[in-house]
């Protein structure tokens, strides 16, 4: 039955991925009432979803020298303490989870740095939640924040994607958890990632930073979304005409790969994979064979060709800025996991794998608490709805081809030439034509029921787009992940 949804809670949650259940987890534990909202099915959102799980998990007298070792590679942009932050919180917070979730096991100890299956831990994660108390919503996408008088956040709304008609939730404390944005690159697990919490934060004051550095790119199969595997460390690449192609160490492998692609197709052979790595994907990674089994291929002894996704702000690390209680600077606003920027952990650099696990529990945890001490002060008052674009727009309502709009922020977002190879020409270029399709979205676009997620999602594609280019544009200098071709350093390095 169909029907409006009005609730009250103390702190709202909202997504529904690792970073979102470690939120309400701890949350609910530090004695709060929490209600989670998804946009999908909270346990089964996001890139964890479908990924093999690591984090930075490390014993506490080598913490140091661990975040000295990252830092080393992190543009100096990096703040040690804040690091280090991380690595305590998640050696306190990790094993919470070891009667729940069944953490392989190595010389008798449990192995919570590797080897963690995505779907298992966040079916164990929503198990938690649901026992902890807190309520959670499904299928219950947010479209805006709601602002007290004083401009400080007190809840969220939205529609009911599978019940029908819209719902609202007053809260004391709202916090974002609701991922990094790959600008449908068709990344697995990404579809629903489009920036949605980061138009939210910035409508109401919050700001953002580290968006320049939002192209890292994974390697998948050309023909299969399969990506985010180690396995392709291990790999043999040529180029059309069966040349070798000779890679650095470090994360300057994909730009010599992305080079190749630009001239032509690139296969590789993942012979260099050791007996320990072949026996251990199946386990951790069963989905990872899966394109290759379909055709019959073995890719440790046959080639097969790649392409390069784009992560965006998944293993990037821009998003909104947060203080030591993971409050955005917006009274009532907090942010975790992706959706927040991880350049005080790790710099310039990406945040993928293991620092980016860590980051979303140990983010969760402390986004969690502070909400519940916030949520206590705050005062009920009236509450207006603070979304615009895509919701309410600025002119007379007009036909926009959300799908066209779509292609053309994906065009300029994943291209390797627009987005991996930056240069000031270019970036302008791009920047041109998403300023051109927000006045067209921002003007005209808007939707009721489920097209109005339709409409949010356009238009939080591209706003972010918008940031990455005008982001990339004030930092001249090649840094970290961010390439400016037109930077001497980088032409001495790339020759």
């Amino acid at each position: 039955m169909s029907g409006d949804l009005d609730l009250s809670a103390g702190a709202l949650v909202v997504g529904g991925g690792l970073a979102a259940t470690w939120t309400a987890l701890a949350a609910a534990q530090a004695g709060g009432d929490v209600v989670l909202v998804d946009k999908g099915y909270c346990g089964t959102s996001g890139v964890t979803a479908t990924a093999g799980v690591t984090h930075w998990f490390i014993e506490p007298e080598d913490h140091e020298r661990a975040v000295a070792e990252r830092h080393a590679h992190a543009g100096g942009l990096a703040d040690p303490e804040q690091a280090l932050r991380v690595l305590r919180t998640t050696w306190e917070r990790l094993p919470t989870l070891d009667r729940y979730y069944p953490f392989p096991v190595r010389d008798g100890q449990p192995d919570r740095t590797n080897n963690v299956r995505g779907p298992e831990y966040l079916r164990a994660m929503r198990g938690l939640v649901h026992r902890a108390g807190v309520r959670i919503l499904d299928h219950h996408p947010a479209l805006e924040l709601l602002l007290r008088p004083d401009g400080s956040v007190g809840g969220a709304a939205g529609v009911r994607r599978q019940a029908g008609g819209n719902w609202r939730v007053r809260a004391g404390a709202v916090v974002l958890a609701t991922g990094g944005t790959a600008f449908r690159s068709h990344l697995l697990g990404s579809r629903g990632n489009t920036g949605d919490g980061h138009l939210m934060a910035a409508e109401a004051g919050a700001q953002l930073s580290g968006m320049e550095f939002s192209n890292y790119y994974t390697l998948a199969p050309a023909y299969s979304t399969m990506a985010r595997s180690m396995t392709y460390l291990f790999g043999t690449y040529t180029d059309a005409g069966g040349h070798e192609i000779a890679l650095p160490p470090g994360p300057d492998r994909n730009r010599v790969l992305g080079a190749a692609m630009l001239r032509g197709p690139v296969f590789t052979t993942l012979d260099r994979a050791p007996d320990w790595v072949r026996r251990t994907m199946p386990v951790v990674q069963p989905n990872f064979l899966l394109p290759f089994t379909r055709r019959g291929i073995d890719p440790y002894t046959q080639p097969f060709e790649v392409t390069l996704l784009g992560e965006g702000t998944i293993r990037g690390v821009g998003g909104l800025v947060t203080g030591p209680d993971y409050a955005t600077g917006v009274p009532g606003l907090f942010a975790a996991g992706d959706v927040a920027s991880r350049v005080p952990v790790v710099g310039a650099i990406s945040g993928g794998g293991s620092p980016n696990s860590a980051w979303a529990v140990s983010s969760g945890t402390w986004a969690g608490r502070s909400a519940v001490r916030y949520a206590r002060g705050a005062a009920a008052a009236p509450l207006r709805p603070a979304g615009r674009a895509g919701i309410r727009p600025s002119g007379r309502r007009g036909a926009v081809d959300t799908t066209a709009v779509v292609d053309v922020v994906r065009e300029e977002l994943n291209a390797y030439d627009k987005n991996m190879f930056r240069d000031e020409t270019g970036l302008r270029a791009s920047l041109s034509t998403l300023d051109s399709l927000w006045t067209d979205v921002e003007a005209g676009l808007t939707g009721t029921g489920r097209d109005a997620v339709t409409a949010r999602e356009t238009a939080s594609l591209v706003a972010m787009g918008r940031w990455v280019k005008t982001a990339a544009l004030r930092r001249r200098e090649t840094l970290g992940m961010h390439w400016r071709t037109d930077d001497p350093v980088w032409q001495e390095a790339a020759a």
